[in-house]
């Protein structure tokens, strides 16, 4: 009898300079978001061990170039299919280059596609692009939940995503370190703004609602290059969560993630 592959996934990469995720099942290989280089992504790949001839398909959440960035080049190369709301496809759509009409597909926010054993549910966060939106995966029973650009964790965020068995979370920024930094002040209200990014504290807060029996891993993602450190934010919403007596060192684990190196391949 052929045994079945859980869910499993990588953060390739996280940051302001380029995001993209993996997830896989035995049926299903995707990748969510393509925000460096072609190239890149398939170094980023090779360091799990995947290659992007093994893909299905590419989800998008937003038109941000971070986000983007090689999402034209990779389904041109490999064949694939590229997968995102309407919104985001009329504004993501000049700066891909020529995609094939037969690899646009539309997923709209607020809806669950099955792809072979995968179930995958979009939900929206508040954020200044067309129609952002990201994932929850679920597979027999396991629940993958990919959190981040948002300017806050609505209550709808919470309910969709809490005590899902892992969660990619945004940690983007510190706030003394934003509010002193370098940036104009049109950039520092963008961030702290409804349709910015989520705070180290932010998340901590937010988490402390979230997190439930089933969660095992966090991993704090999309820092600011100019706004934050690992080893800061991750103080941070360690010593919240441990304040709110959230389980964070024995019930479940954080973890980091990086803009050039790729998480390890975990299985659920």
């Amino acid at each position: 009898m052929k045994s079945v592959m859980a869910l499993s996934f990588s953060v390739l990469a996280s940051g302001s300079t380029g995001n993209a995720f993996y997830v896989e099942t035995d049926k299903k290989r995707l990748l969510v978001d393509a925000g460096l280089s072609g190239k890149k992504v398939e170094s980023l790949l090779k360091q799990i061990s995947r290659s992007p001839n093994e893909l299905d398909g590419i989800l998008v959440t937003h038109e941000h170039s971070d986000h983007i960035k090689g999402v034209g080049v990779l389904a041109r190369k490999y064949g694939l299919p590229i997968f995102a709301n309407e919104k985001t496809w009329a504004a993501m759509e000049p700066n891909l280059g020529t995609i094939d009409n037969g690899q646009k597909f539309i997923f709209e926010r607020g809806t669950v596609q099955s792809m072979a054993d995968l179930d995958i549910e979009s939900f929206r966060v508040s954020h200044d692009a067309a129609d952002p939106m990201f994932f929850v995966f679920h597979h027999e029973g396991k629940k993958l939940s990919l959190a981040t650009d948002m300017g806050y964790v609505s209550e709808e965020i919470k309910g969709t995503i809490r005590n899902s068995d892992m969660l990619i979370f945004e940690s983007n920024h510190d706030m003394n370190m934003l509010r002193m930094g370098r940036y104009p002040w049109n950039v520092k209200r963008r961030i702290l703004g409804d349709s910015g990014h989520v705070s180290n504290e932010d998340a901590a807060y937010a988490l402390t609602e979230i997190v439930g029996d089933q969660t095992s891993r966090i991993y704090l993602a999309h820092l600011s290059k100019d706004n934050n450190m690992k080893d800061l934010a991750r103080m941070t919403v360690t010593q919240i969560l441990e304040q709110e007596e959230s389980g964070v060192g024995y019930q479940f684990s954080l973890h980091d993630t990086d803009p050039e190196e790729a998480t390890t391949l975990v299985t659920l």
